[in-house]
């Protein structure tokens, strides 16, 4: 059996003319009118010798050897008199089989070449078999179903544009019935059938192929509906964005062909660049779109003509179009623009700003080579989806920002705000790049000549607390062992005199790795022993003072950590309140003029702050704003000072701060290491400020064993009289706001290894 759907469906198929036989039939037995009785008769003797056409035949040839005959035997159904208007023909049900064509039909067909073949557009097998098994459901079964599933040819036209045509089908001379070897489902199998549409193997499963006949002819109609399908295209290819591949639709260009009609068409897309007042290209449409008039704008004007074009743009919309370049006024032919037009063919374009809020987003154009290919009528069309180009701008705008996003976070890990523009700018350069499939390395960011302000707020013998607090810990450890020890008695002996070796050497003679070997005594063997003595079930006593002994335990190191843990504590609590101080008032000082800031937590607060031009280039940068930052951190480091007395009452270890800010006039450049996600100092000449800050923290004052810092004082280091008139300046400011004492220190700091002459002034605070 011949298969004329080259999709499995449910039906064996047979062409047949039965139930239009059975019409003329009527006509001819019943019709008062003569002619027409004579007609249909005429008809049924001319077809009684083909009974094929009654009973059904699968031999496609057979439509080609009785053209004529089946012309004069449909000829009712196609009226010669809209042979040239009806794009209409007879066809085998639901297949690509057409035969019987209208004229105009026939020419649509030549136009296309005679190498095509008609088809079904956008139906998969699935979709196509269970359509089939609905119709066989509202035929055979009386059900009415409404199929909304428009069917539609694509056929391209004479000049290779893509012709959408939706069918509409009469069905009235078909019938379907089923074989012996059909499935009858029930009225609720229906109704679950229905339900489920999407299940093709339900479907099949009642429905088997071949299982049923479908026999007869349908006649379909076709409408050009090609504007409202290439809309419809548009709008999908417009919204369907991928985040992992922000790819242009490649038929997009086809698309607009099919939409306005134009064979030979370009089209041109640009996003407007506000803060920078130029058009900037769309790297993903790179190598599918083709930019002559804008690419001009972009590549030809003078800054201020462009700024100028792009001004009046925004307060005058309107797009321009132009039919045919040779009607345009002989002064406008003369201008550079026109020979642009000239050396690229253009002979018809249209040039649209996309406009949100009054304020311009993009720009489109279109341009052809065929005169008059673009008019006022075709710009109307442009309403229907310009919404559609603005939603699918912002959507890429949105895409585009969270992967440059992400570009930074991977690459640079978290930038302050200050100096994440220039990383942007940078992502941004890989992001088009990568979209365009070429290859970029990431720059290094650097910022140059800036003035760099750097204090700390350290805590005071941090490392002496923390070296007796470990004493105490071990000693109350071996202090517990002891008591653990004296009641086991036997087979303790041994680590009785270990400890007592060790309690020793802690209290007189400490070694370097005196606590590493304590801790590999308790964990190979003091350790292991205790545990094995809770398993012989000891007295209750010692249960409890063993057990007592590993709750104070700190699992990673085998050791007490009671007296550590409260300093480690406290240290964490005086770097958070000092740091809560810093970060609120950085909220300020980042008013005053955007910089970069960093700060460190270790045993006290360490901050950073590098001011410049480069950093806002934006922004009007002078002298004044220097010294206004400079007396906010000398502000906020007294601040800092202030709310540490305030809470220091609360710690669980006692502590102390000592603040200091070092002065520093030579420019200085940082740059991000990008195999430490951080800024640094760029250059062996500015390291010589980097060894200053790191020589600062245990230097003395001249001649004397005191440190330069101080508990409850303010310490400036600095170089010169300059700096030292401006922080007295400071500092008289904050005496008489009740800040700082009136019992300035004028000190010289010691020579440091390659560094002499520094000053320094101590301030204690009120």
């Amino acid at each position: 059996m011949a298969n004329l759907y080259k999709k499995d469906a449910p039906f064996q198929v047979y062409i047949s003319f039965k139930k239009y036989l059975d019409v003329l039939e009527h006509i001819r037995y019943n019709d008062r009118l003569e002619y027409r009785v004579n007609y249909a008769k005429s008809l049924i003797e001319k077809t009684k010798n083909f009974r094929e056409f009654r009973d059904g035949f699968q031999d496609v040839s057979l439509l080609e050897k009785n053209e004529d005959l089946i012309k004069l035997l449909l000829a009712d159904l196609f009226p010669t008199g809209l042979t040239n208007n009806e794009i209409k023909a007879a066809s085998i049900p639901l297949s690509n089989i057409t035969f019987n064509y209208t004229e105009r039909f026939k020419a649509i067909l030549k136009d296309a070449g005679k190498d095509f073949e008609i088809e079904l557009r956008n139906i998969d097998d699935d979709e196509f078999y269970v359509f089939c098994c609905c119709l066989i459901v509202q035929s055979y079964f009386k059900r009415d179903i409404k199929s909304s599933m428009p069917f539609y040819y694509d056929i391209p036209n004479r000049q290779g544009i893509m012709k959408h045509y939706k069918i509409s089908v009469n069905a009235d001379f078909t019938e379907v019935y089923p074989t012996k070897d059909a499935k009858i489902p029930s009225e609720e199998v229906i109704d679950t059938l229905l339900e489920n549409l999407d299940d093709f193997k339900l479907w099949k499963k009642y429905f088997p192929s071949d299982s049923w006949v479908l026999k007869g002819f349908t006649i379909v109609s076709l409408v050009d509906c090609t504007s409202e399908v290439a809309l419809s295209d548009l709008k999908s290819a417009m919204i369907q964005i991928d985040p992992e591949d922000l790819s242009p639709d490649e038929n997009l260009i086809e698309i607009f062909k099919s939409y306005f009609d134009v064979a030979h068409l370009s089209f041109g897309l640009m996003l407007f660049n506000k803060k920078d007042q130029q058009l900037e290209k769309l790297p993903i449409y790179e190598n599918v779109f083709t930019n002559h008039i804008l690419d001009f704008w972009i590549n030809t004007l003078d800054e201020e003509t462009r700024k100028k074009t792009f001004n009046n743009l925004n307060h005058n919309s309107r797009p321009i179009v132009v039919s045919n370049i040779e009607n345009l006024d002989y002064d406008i032919k003369s201008m550079p623009s026109f020979r642009i037009l000239r050396e690229n063919k253009i002979n018809s374009f249209m040039v649209i700003p996309i406009m949100k809020d009054n304020e311009l987003i993009a720009m489109m154009e279109f341009t052809s080579p065929i005169p008059n290919s673009f008019n006022g009528i075709k710009l109307k069309k442009m309403e229907f989806f310009t919404d559609m180009i603005l939603f699918s701008l912002n959507r890429f705008s949105f895409e585009k920002n969270y992967q440059i996003e992400a570009i930074i976070q991977r690459e640079y890990t978290t930038i302050h705000d200050s100096v994440v523009w220039k990383f942007r700018n940078e992502a941004e350069k890989y992001f088009n790049a990568s979209l365009a499939k070429k290859i970029y390395t990431l720059k290094q960011i650097t910022f140059k000549s800036l003035t760099p302000l750097f204090g700390f707020s350290d805590i005071r013998s941090s490392s002496e607390k923390r070296y007796h607090l470990m004493l105490e810990d071990l000693n109350q450890q071996i202090d517990a062992l002891h008591e653990i020890f004296s009641l086991i008695n036997s087979d303790s002996e041994k680590y009785m005199l270990a400890l007592e070796i060790f309690e020793n050497e802690l209290n007189n003679d400490i070694k370097a790795d005196s606590e590493q070997r304590f801790q590999r005594l308790l964990r190979d063997e003091i350790h292991p022993f205790l545990q094995g003595k809770l398993e012989l079930k000891p007295s209750s006593e010692i249960k409890a003072k063993i057990k007592d002994y590993f709750a104070k335990i700190f699992i990673q190191t085998n050791l007490f950590y009671t007296n550590r843990k409260s300093l480690d504590d406290s240290i964490t609590l005086v770097n958070r309140k000092l740091a809560d101080v810093l970060d609120e008032a950085q909220i300020k000082a980042q008013q005053i003029f955007p910089h970069y800031y960093e700060r460190f937590k270790s045993d006290g607060i360490e901050h950073n702050l590098y001011i410049g031009k480069n950093i806002a280039p934006d922004l009007h940068f002078h002298s004044k704003i220097v010294h206004k930052l400079r007396y906010w951190q000398l502000k906020t480091v007294c601040n800092m000072e202030l709310d540490f007395r305030n809470f220091r009452k609360d710690l669980p270890i006692d502590l102390n701060i000592a603040s200091l800010i070092f002065v520093y006039n030579e420019k200085i450049d940082i740059r991000f290491r990008m195999d430490e996600k951080r800024f640094d100092i760029d250059g062996a000449y500015n390291s010589y400020y980097e060894i200053i800050k790191k020589r600062l923290d245990k230097a003395l004052v001249k001649d004397s064993t005191d440190r330069i810092t101080c508990p409850g004082k303010i310490t400036i280091v600095y170089f010169g009289m300059e700096n030292q008139r401006e922080y007295l300046d400071y500092i008289s400011k904050l005496q008489k706001k009740g800040i700082l004492k009136n019992d300035i220190e004028f000190l010289k700091v010691e020579d440091l290894q390659g560094i002499t002459g520094l000053l320094a002034l101590r301030v204690s605070l009120a």
